[in-house]
């Protein structure tokens, strides 16, 4: 597999509900065009994605017409090629499902969203290096709760809180090949119970798994192996050592403090974070 400049970019950028959090708390047209310290967040993780060298197209799921129709630069930028764009259905897993079907390259896909305030060209490279490392379909990034905390001490983030570790996601998946990219019909099942990990794990392994999850004798190691088993899918995670990469801006405090965050350290779109 070609590592450098191989992968499809589908980034997820449709509003989850009409009455978006964010979007309300900016007066966006919708919450991938709510400015981010004076940046669209929408361009702070299209510009990281590009930086990275690892990107040979962008796909954008999402936002709707009406609402790219109000940014000239993303209407620039879909009009000239730079940037591929393609309606948002009802749900993040049905619109990537929608889109997976209707790419017809053979390139590994990195599955994110428009809200990953924080992503950087680093990040991706970490992310999609250790992917095509781990010889599997697909993999899903993960970050280790522990770290978050001691970077970011009093920060509320969702935790799957496992035998072998505590873990935070990070909205960052590379589907690998053809057999990878049907996961994201697996995710369908779930994907409304993603902020109740013991809900989800009910959901997708069965009640078996969720009575091992609270007994805290549920591993990761096992769960994925679970996955994998029912969906003929090798799955693997990729942990990453940037704590700033499970963050993203789903309230108005989360985007207060992503801000707080990007002032402190001064960081132009698409640059590195150290």
């Amino acid at each position: 597999m070609n590592t450098t400049g191989g992968f499809t970019a589908l980034v997820l950028a449709g509003d989850r509900t009409a009455a978006d959090p964010v979007a309300a708390a900016t007066g966006a047209p919708c919450k991938a065009l709510s400015p981010v310290a004076g940046r669209p967040v929408i361009f702070r993780v299209l510009d990281a994605l590009e930086a990275s060298g690892m990107i040979a197209q962008s796909v954008i799921c999402g936002p709707h017409p009406a609402a790219v129709s109000t940014s000239r630069e993303l209407s620039d930028r879909i009009e000239s090629g730079r940037i591929t764009w393609i309606d948002y259905l009802e749900s993040p897993a049905v619109s990537a499902e929608y889109c997976l079907a209707r790419r017809d390259d053979a390139n590994p896909v990195l599955l994110t969203t428009a809200d990953h305030a924080l992503l950087t060209p680093a990040i991706v490279r970490e992310f999609l290096e250790g992917s095509v490392a781990a010889g599997a379909d697909a993999t899903l990034g993960l970050v280790e709760h522990a770290s978050v905390a001691a970077a970011f001490p009093g920060t509320r983030r969702t935790v799957t809180r496992l035998r072998d570790g505590h873990f935070c996601g990070c909205n960052l998946y590379a589907l690998l090949n053809p057999r990878g990219r049907g996961v994201v019909s697996f995710w369908k099942k779930g994907e409304q119970s993603r902020k109740k990990p013991w809900k989800l794990i009910a959901q997708l392994l069965g009640p078996a798994a969720v009575i091992s999850y609270l007994a805290g004798r549920l591993t990761l190691e096992a769960a994925l192996a679970a996955i994998s088993k029912r969906t003929g899918i090798r799955i693997r995670p990729v942990l990453l050592s940037q704590p700033r990469a499970c963050i993203d801006v789903d309230t108005a405090q989360d985007l207060r403090f992503v801000e707080s965050i990007l002032k402190e350290v001064q960081q132009p779109p698409g640059e590195v974070l150290t």
